[in-house]
């Protein structure tokens, strides 16, 4: 996040004429972005980890392609696209990480909304539009009876934590967007 927010201080300013230190952004923008491909990327995982040492995963790089920091179809995207559903998903839903206790939460937590629609968008922008289709059906099934989603899901389907997520939204709304067009492409 810290490269998408010098690319788009950039960006604004250099489309907008207003003053600013555009190519000092840019250069800070590159050096996040050398940072993360050079220091984040675990070889032996095949993935970006969640942190600088760390070999643990975290659902939240799935945002890398609609934030254009990676291409959908980039080897390392997919190979951590992999990594993640092998490690982080429950069927339709998804973890944001692996409940290891370095959160500090005892007795973990339950699977993300947020989460499940990014991976719904990943899995479409990667190709594998079936795949997303399923888990986006299973993901409607989910939500109360006015459309609205909590931020959490537990093992026998019950909403936890806040109620309505209002950053779950957006991202279904994304995920249905993105998922629609690759349909009618098909």
């Amino acid at each position: 996040m810290t490269w998408v927010a010098y690319d788009r201080a950039r960006r604004l300013a250099f489309g907008r004429g207003l003053p600013a230190p555009v190519e000092r952004w840019r250069k800070l923008a590159a050096t996040a972005h050398r940072f993360e491909q050079e220091s984040c990327w675990d070889y032996e995982l095949q993935a970006y980890v969640m942190y600088l040492g760390s070999k643990l995963l975290d659902a939240s790089v799935l945002v890398m392609p609609p934030v254009k920091f990676a291409g959908p179809t980039d080897p390392r995207f997919l190979s951590m696209l992999d990594r993640i559903s092998a490690e982080l998903a429950s069927d339709s839903l998804l973890y944001r990480y692996a409940s290891t206790g370095h959160d500090g939460i005892v007795g973990g937590e339950g699977t993300f909304n947020l989460c499940s629609f990014w991976y719904v968008e990943a899995l479409t922008r990667a190709g594998r539009v079936r795949e997303a289709r399923m888990i986006f059906e299973k993901m409607l099934t989910y939500a109360n009876h006015v459309g609205l989603y909590a931020e959490q899901i537990d093992a026998s389907g019950e909403a936890l934590g806040n109620f309505p997520q209002a950053f779950t939204h957006p991202a279904l709304i994304s995920a249905a967007v993105n998922l629609d067009r690759a349909l009618d492409r098909q």
